[in-house]
């Protein structure tokens, strides 16, 4: 009997899209302010990560202020201009996000309870590190991520008539034929 084949180390996870580490030891006392703008690149590479059409800018500007116990306070705000596909009429439109937001970064291990975090709504969700960097460029594509609108609807998109009339629906038939019995 001979011994299994040895299983391939897990492959080290490639960067993210929009990678910008930042030392934690750039932000001084007073605070730090940094943009994150994405390159077409990264805009591109941003838009297969969302499964939408297109990334066409993103820009993200943060102040950052030290907490205790390694934590880091993050204000942002996001701009960007995406392509996505209309839920109603299945075409591309163009749309602006402007989103302003507040997260923390915390050191790897010392996130809050899930249970605890799910009870406060409006608790700043917070975005684990380890070692000495954290990452505002990650923390600008999850925000871009969270601003889209999961049901994305044209401006000027109307639902087809035949959707409204009762008649047509799929189940008419099925009254039909229970009302023949």
């Amino acid at each position: 009997m001979t011994a299994p084949p040895p299983l391939d180390p897990p492959a080290e996870a490639p960067p993210p899209e929009l990678h910008r580490p930042l030392a934690l030891d750039r932000i001084a006392p007073h605070g730090f302010t940094m943009v994150v703008t994405a390159t077409p690149e990264e805009c591109a590479a941003l838009a297969v990560r969302l499964r939408i059409q297109a990334v066409h800018a993103l820009s993200c500007r943060f102040h950052l202020h030290k907490l205790p116990g390694g934590k880091v306070a993050a204000e942002g705000a996001l701009r960007a201009r995406i392509t996505q596909t209309c839920v109603v009429s299945l075409d591309d439109f163009t749309a602006d996000l402007t989103e302003r937001f507040a997260v923390r970064f915390v050191p790897s291990g010392t996130e809050t309870d899930d249970d605890l975090a799910a009870s406060d709504l409006e608790a700043e969700d917070e975005i684990p590190y380890d070692g000495v960097f954290i990452d505002p460029g990650e923390a600008a594509a999850e925000q871009l991520a969270l601003a889209l609108d999961p049901y994305p609807r044209k401006p000027d998109a109307t639902l087809p008539e035949t959707a409204a009339d009762p008649d047509i629906s799929p189940f008419a038939a099925l009254a039909a034929r229970r009302r023949k019995t």
